[in-house]
């Protein structure tokens, strides 16, 4: 697997994580809360969450191709759990 595929796919993750966090957020919970119709929140829950774990997935990939440190493996990790952590992340990626 080439090293520059796994950063662009990690990047690519990254955003798409960020822009499900959005609809998430701002869509479906509204949806749930507002307009009685949670079933937004089941699917976009779970392709937010699926998002994640790819994410975390090509983070440890890259990690490894990149021979990062330990701490970059760890500030992407946290970065993950923050609203729009990736995106910010993504910019410290060399």
């Amino acid at each position: 697997m080439k090293t520059n595929d796994t950063i662009s796919r990690l990047r690519m993750l990254g955003y798409c994580e960020a822009f499900s966090w959005v609809l998430l957020l701002f869509i479906a919970m509204p949806l749930k809360y507002f307009g009685g119709q949670p079933i937004m929140v089941k699917y976009v829950g779970w392709v937010h969450g699926i998002l994640f774990i790819l994410y975390s997935l090509h983070l440890i990939l890259a990690m490894r191709l990149q021979s990062w440190s330990f701490g970059k493996l760890v500030t992407g990790g946290v970065a993950a759990f923050l609203p729009f952590g990736t995106l910010w992340f993504d910019k410290r990626i060399n």
